[in-house]
């Protein structure tokens, strides 16, 4: 198959009879930096598609994560009937409590609707887990406890793990931060070289986002459903895969470092009785307490009653503070609209010392906050985890047809015949204008520092790439020697 066709490039029509007054136009040959682009994509799309490919099938199964605890675990976070007068915290503390005698007492989240109460325990064996007592909040009666992590259930751990790094630690988290960093290259450069095709041929703008089914056959009909199902997903695969590096291991961190220049960063709330801003502030923390005092149950019952007089509504989560400072109360209601405000309140004169509202936060920090609760399928209830199913298989039937596309190019000619199709020609870099390498240099060379497994990868493909040319055209150089010779 010759470039011109692999670039999506148009080769001009033959026309019968006498020669046409104004002279035919010689087939036009893709440009230097279409013809990089599609042999990037092809070998972007063959390499970090298995990564892909467990990356969304890992998405896929966490989006049901709210329906499986239900379904296992909900004797414990829901209770068997909503009653009319609620027990206090107090009491709901100490069963917890009796229930669970050793750890540290953490934080507590009263119970609204038919949810249970959870009162949160720290242990030092358990690491960043937790034991978590479930309470019906209308008894007082203990419906059971679990090992959580941030009051994720285990299950719904499992699940994150399983799509994060596979189980396999810091060493699993290359996999998914290389999905994330070649994701959008895939999706954006899919975008162009199919708009470059449509460009050149009939019905741009209908068959850009609707398959040409009318005449194409094969490769073409597969090529079809593979470009414009993507386009349709590319929104969706750009938003997953810059929320989802800001969790990643290398690109995060550089995320993080970007947010402390800008002075970008969540808020975090003040806990102490002297004004002086705590320390720490994760987006995993219970408040602002690094070592929570054996808290008195009643306390959370004056404390729970300043903070719905400051404001704070809904579901919220208190976490006691260590002698000497205030309590933190947290709304922890990630749906939309989100309320996230935060309120430190001293124990011992029931005064709210401090204020985090949601509303003034940073544009950067409240659009990093929302992405984090989309990604994970909360922020809309379930539309949000119907669109995350959606693109997890829409995204595994495009790297499904690119694989089908790379078989159907195969040769099958007796002389010819070979299990898979032949990548797109090289010779796109060589023949790069010197302003593109100019500008473009620097910009890929900052993007791969940012994103380094986008950078390594590329700098890899790159340099195979140039020393795979350069042998093949000497190889075909010595191959001509003895006929220039005998010439």
């Amino acid at each position: 198959m010759s470039l011109t066709e692999l670039s999506g490039e148009s080769a001009p029509e033959s026309v019968p009879g006498p020669a046409p007054a104004v002279p035919a136009r010689s087939p036009r040959r893709a440009a230097p930096l279409a013809a990089l682009l599609l042999r990037l994509h092809f070998y972007a799309g063959v390499l970090i598609a298995p990564f892909l490919v467990v990356a969304a099938l890992t998405g896929l199964a966490y989006t049901v994560t709210p329906q499986l605890d239900q379904l296992l675990y909900g004797d414990q976070l829901t209770v068997a009937s909503v009653g009319e007068q609620r027990r206090s915290l107090a009491d709901q503390v100490t069963a917890a409590r009796n229930a669970h005698p050793t750890g540290d007492l953490v934080s507590v989240a009263p119970g609204t609707g038919d949810q249970t109460t959870r009162v949160v325990f720290a242990l030092e064996e358990l690491g960043e887990k937790q034991h978590t007592v479930y309470v019906d909040p209308y008894t007082g009666a203990v419906q059971g406890q679990l090992t959580t992590w941030f009051g994720s259930t285990p299950a719904t751990t499992w699940l994150d793990d399983l799509h994060r790094n596979l189980h396999l630690g810091e060493f699993g988290r290359h996999y998914s931060e290389i999905a994330a960093s070649w994701l959008w290259v895939l999706a954006l450069g899919g975008i162009i070289l199919w708009w470059r095709r449509r460009n050149n041929g009939r019905g741009r703008a209908k068959h850009l986002l609707v398959p040409d089914l009318s005449a194409a056959k094969g490769v073409r009909r597969t090529r079809s459903w593979h470009a414009t199902t993507g386009v349709w997903l590319a929104v969706g695969l750009l938003f997953l895969a810059a929320t989802g590096l800001t969790w990643s291991r290398f690109a995060g961190a550089n995320f993080g470092t970007g947010l402390d220049a800008l002075d970008a960063r969540r808020p975090v709330l003040s806990t102490t009785l002297d004004g002086a801003p705590s320390a720490g502030g994760g987006e995993h923390q219970h408040g602002g307490a690094s070592a929570p005092a054996a808290a008195d149950p009643a306390t959370f019952d004056r404390v729970l009653a300043v903070a719905r007089d400051a404001g704070l509504s809904g579901p919220v989560e208190i976490s006691p503070g260590a002698p000497g400072t205030a309590w933190a109360v947290a709304q922890t209601d990630n749906a939309w609209p989100v309320r996230l405000d935060q309120v430190a309140v001293d124990p011992a004169t029931n005064a709210v010392t401090a204020r985090n509202d949601f509303a003034g936060w940073s544009l950067l920090a409240k659009l990093s906050a929302l992405g984090v609760q989309a990604h994970m399928g909360l922020l809309f209830g379930v539309v949000n985890q119907i669109l995350l199913a959606a693109l997890a298989v829409g995204l595994l039937c495009v790297i499904v047809w690119g694989c089908r596309m790379w078989w159907q190019r195969r040769p099958t000619r007796a002389d010819r015949r070979a299990p898979v199709g032949a990548p797109p020609a090289r010779g796109g870099l060589r023949g790069l204008p010197w302003w593109v390498v100019l500008l473009g240099v620097p910009v890929v060379v900052a993007v791969g520092w940012a994103l380094p497994w986008f950078g390594i990868p590329l700098l890899g493909f790159l340099v195979v790439d140039v020393v795979v040319g350069a042998l093949a055209r000497r190889r075909g150089g010595r191959q001509r020697d003895p006929a220039a010779l005998a010439g």
